[in-house]
């Protein structure tokens, strides 16, 4: 199940709820309501906004449907299921915007600490290395 609230921003928050490990977990994003996911996120509100009231008429001498049919129909409508890998992240941004370490996070990826910064630099020490081996070997076949 999804639901939105339209804010004065232009801003849409979408509501998501999963099934993981038996428990119901919602997931809240706020999206530019101009955006591809949030026009296609009032589209499906509209269907079912409309396809509610057309599946139980309270007119008398309408049947209502009833019996396995019904009860299958609301049996249906399972929540979509979250992978383990999945909730982990969603932790880990929950946990980053309770603890308001974003943009430390950010400013330390990208200084002199960070993974990239460390990776580039070992990748340039290893093939230094490697050219001052080559000049070795190709030196020591010469005479």
């Amino acid at each position: 199940k999804e639901s939105e609230k339209p804010k004065d921003s232009g801003k849409v928050t979408i509501t998501k709820v999963f099934d993981f490990a038996g428990e119901e977990v919602r997931v809240t994003k706020e999206v530019d309501s101009t955006s591809k996911e949030a026009k296609s996120f009032l589209k499906q509100q509209e269907k079912w906004q409309s396809a509610a009231p057309a599946s139980f008429p309270t007119v008398s001498g309408v049947k209502r449907p009833s019996g396995m049919s019904s009860l299958l129909g609301k049996i249906g409508s399972k929540k979509q299921k979250m992978s383990t890998l999945e909730k982990s992240k969603l932790d880990w941004e929950n946990f980053k915007e309770e603890e308001g370490i974003v943009e430390e996070l950010a400013i330390h990826n990208r200084g002199k600490d960070g993974y990239i910064e460390r990776k580039a630099f070992l990748e340039r020490v290893d093939h230094r290395q490697f050219e001052i081996e080559r000049d070795i070997r190709l030196s020591r076949m010469k005479p």
